[in-house]
């Protein structure tokens, strides 16, 4: 392919400009167009690439290949729905909308338009040390996985802009489980497969927003992999680990590269145990010093309209998977379901028969 695919942005916040610096880095990539209620008018950067102050106004006046869908989650599903119809490719950030509800209609539109591409940024799953104990997991070495125990918090449920929507209900859908406990929600369900049994606590006894700020989850799969998960926004040091137990040895996985820096250094340690070493067997750390995560998702998606193969990583289906879990461990609370009036059920139809 010698022609750029022209890419529209709608939200350019801070996750919208960071997409654009790897989306302008792809050599087949070329942002022409971008959006934010922040802009006040419509104009022209010094760039030449042209901003809106709403996504429609984006797509009724560019012509676009591909859109990226990086706003609050009660527009986001709509943005989707509107870039498919629209013809055109669909990248779209976590999460993919409020509620279940908001991704099934999303399938729904997107069966109407097998030939386009759509994409759910589950970043995580390309950070090295994620492909790495996903490699070890599946290349067998250390036998089947036993169990996980994951933590991922920071302190207070951050949201980088004026209006602080992500501590709404009515604008976020959910909290700290749901805007970065779901990328741990994504990886347990990467390396374990699917829950059957769940049992959680959620509480916003901190903040007091109508969203949660501490869920913790108790989750069994069919086979017997138990998970343990604690998703916080009262984490006062800035924390990611996940330690997988498996039949000969331990995956740990502790920091994570970030844009805030605040996580610490991202490394995977893996120990081999045997029948001699008295509990305190050998380990080996790797620390990984770049995050080549943004750019390795962008190329993968770019690929796959390229040679027009299916989505590799964040299906459809694996949002709705992973969405799905999150509003179980919602309801599986009953105090929390019942008085936000939450439901965990897909809609008819929209998994496949």
């Amino acid at each position: 392919m010698t022609d750029k695919l022209r890419v529209g942005i709608a939200g350019y916040g801070v996750v919208g400009k960071r997409r654009r610096h790897f989306i302008d880095h792809h050599p087949c990539l070329q942002t022409v167009a971008v959006c934010d209620r922040l802009f006040g008018e419509e104009g022209t950067m010094e760039d030449g690439v042209r901003f809106y102050t709403n996504y429609e106004r984006l797509l009724q006046c560019e012509t676009l290949d591909l859109l990226f869908v990086c706003i609050t989650n009660d527009v986001a599903p709509d943005a989707t729905i509107a870039g498919l119809n629209q013809g055109l490719h669909v990248f779209c950030e976590k999460p993919p909308g409020r509620n279940i509800a908001d991704i099934a209609r999303v399938i729904c539109v997107e069966r109407d338009h097998p030939r386009l591409k759509l994409k759910y940024g589950f970043n995580h799953r390309y950070h090295d040390s994620v492909r790495d104990a996903l490699r070890i997991i599946r290349g067998g070495e250390l036998g089947r996985v036993l169990n996980l125990r994951g933590v991922y918090g920071k302190s207070k449920i951050l949201s980088f802009g004026a209006e602080n929507w992500r501590s709404k209900r009515v604008l976020a859908g959910g909290g700290i489980l749901l805007d970065q406990g779901i990328h741990m929600v994504d990886m347990m369900l990467l390396f374990a497969g699917d829950f059957e049994q769940i049992y959680s606590f959620v509480s916003n006894s901190f903040w007091s927003h109508d969203v949660e700020d501490n869920a913790y989850a108790l989750m069994r799969t069919r086979d017997g992999v138990v998970a343990m998960l604690h998703s916080s926004a009262t984490q006062w040091r800035h924390r990611f680990h996940l330690e997988i137990a498996l039949e000969r040895g331990t995956i740990i996985l502790a920091g994570i590269l970030s844009g805030t820096k605040s996580y610490g250094a991202e490394t995977i340690t893996v120990a081999y145990a045997s029948d001699d070493d008295g509990g305190d067997p050998r380990e080996v750390t790797t620390r990984y010093n770049q995050d080549n995560s943004w750019q390795d998702e962008i190329a993968e998606f770019v690929a796959s309209i390229q040679q027009d193969r299916k989505v590799e990583n964040g299906s459809s289906l694996e949002a709705l998977k992973t969405m799905h879990l999150v509003y179980r461990i919602y309801c599986a609370d009953a105090v929390w379901r019942d008085t936000y009036g939450l439901d965990d059920t897909i809609p008819a139809g929209v998994l496949p028969s």
